[in-house]
């Protein structure tokens, strides 16, 4: 299975972005999606995932409240909506797939996507 994430761009603090993750294939239920991210100098870290079938989802402390994960079945993407962005929320984002629920450790996860850029500015 191949990822492809994209829509990472350049926004002010307190603005939104939302990024998608194209899964190459259907997306079945033993599918667990996840997004981490990368800032410089900082190890990759869990921001949320979402169940194969959509009904749960999961999110790091940092994020919760301002983003959010969805999926579309239909087209095989699922969603990173990011609200409230904050300057510290800048970094490479990732989209990854693991068979079985979703985990918080990128080891977990064994496909992964290129990452896209958000930059944040104060």
């Amino acid at each position: 299975v191949q990822l492809q994430a994209s829509g990472g761009g350049l926004v002010q603090a307190g603005g939104s972005l939302r990024l998608s993750c194209a899964v190459s294939r259907r997306i079945f239920s033993s599918d667990a999606l996840g997004w981490f991210r990368q800032a410089p100098g900082k190890e990759r870290e869990f921001v949320g995932g979402i169940s194969g079938s959509g009904s749960r989802t999961y999110y790091a402390d940092s994020v919760k409240g301002r983003f959010t994960i969805s999926r579309d079945s239909a087209k095989n993407l699922v969603y990173l909506q990011m609200n409230s962005l904050k300057p510290e929320d800048t970094a490479l984002y990732y989209c990854a797939r693991r068979y079985g629920s979703a985990s918080d450790h990128a080891s977990d996860y064994n496909y992964w996507g290129q990452g896209t850029l958000v930059t944040v500015s104060s």
